[in-house]
């Protein structure tokens, strides 16, 4: 008898939940065997990769190892004279229609500005970020969500040009992932100041992965002996690069 996609996929799921609880306490036995797993599974023959993670284990408001659905990034602002650094996640749901529309109301100017810079530089650059796909000939919808006091949105360039492109491609970027970066609209990279402690925060906030622009290399040689330990900087000079770097094997 045939068998709805929504009750395969709700047996899948339950049954890959389980089986990851039995694997996570055999890591917590012999952790040396039993590393990190990722359960992931696709519906149909051009289904996008859905990772099953377990509710007590990482929850929507934490950065886990496991990778977010395609389309979100979590982020973090440099901010600025007014505003400090802070965390966020950019959620991007893209549908039927044209255009990009931001779903917060109001949307801080701030964030609208780093929208309107992705957006230029995913169109001009369509080729090579997302190949054949046409985001002319899409809705690209777009939240954000701040985890800290800082609430602007600033310097989100490159974190959401990720999430657009993530959106259209239908992957997930990696797990653990921090992405830095404040864009122009000739796709160049404006400097991020605070290097330091962007990584110090990336790590607090649990991430195993910072991507940052290059210029910030030499500031980072600063960052402690203990916090270099516990991050992964990945290093970008383009967008491309960065989107190359941030998507999951």
């Amino acid at each position: 008898m045939p068998i709805a996609d929504a009750d395969v996929e709700w047996a899948v799921h339950l049954a890959m939940e389980c089986r990851r609880r039995v694997k996570e306490q055999q890591k917590r036995i012999g952790s040396a065997e039993f590393r990190n797993t990722h359960f992931s599974f696709h519906m149909g023959t051009d289904g996008v990769e859905q990772y099953v993670v377990t509710p007590e284990l990482q929850s929507a408001h934490d950065i886990g190892t496991d990778p977010l659905p395609p389309g979100q990034v979590w982020a973090v602002s440099p901010g600025g004279a007014d505003e400090a650094i802070g965390l966020y996640r950019i959620d991007v749901n893209i549908s039927t229609g044209r255009g990009i529309h931001i779903a917060n109301i109001p949307a801080p100017a701030a964030f609208r500005e780093s929208v309107r810079y992705a957006e230029q530089n995913m169109l001009s650059r369509t080729q090579e970020l997302v190949g054949d796909r046409d985001p002319r000939q899409h809705e690209l919808i777009v939240q954000l969500r701040s985890f800290d006091a800082a609430t602007t949105g600033a310097g989100l360039g490159l974190p959401a040009l990720l999430a657009f492109c993530s959106a259209m491609l239908g992957k997930s970027l990696k797990g653990g992932l921090i992405a830095v970066g404040a864009l122009n609209l000739a796709g160049g990279l404006d400097p991020v100041f605070n290097a330091v402690s962007v990584a110090e925060l990336a790590i607090e906030k649990g991430a195993t992965l910072l991507m940052i622009p290059i210029s910030a290399r030499r500031q980072l040689n600063e960052l402690s002996d203990e916090m270099a330990m516990k991050l992964s900087i990945l290093y970008y000079a383009d967008v491309r690069e960065a989107l190359l770097k941030a998507l999951g094997d």
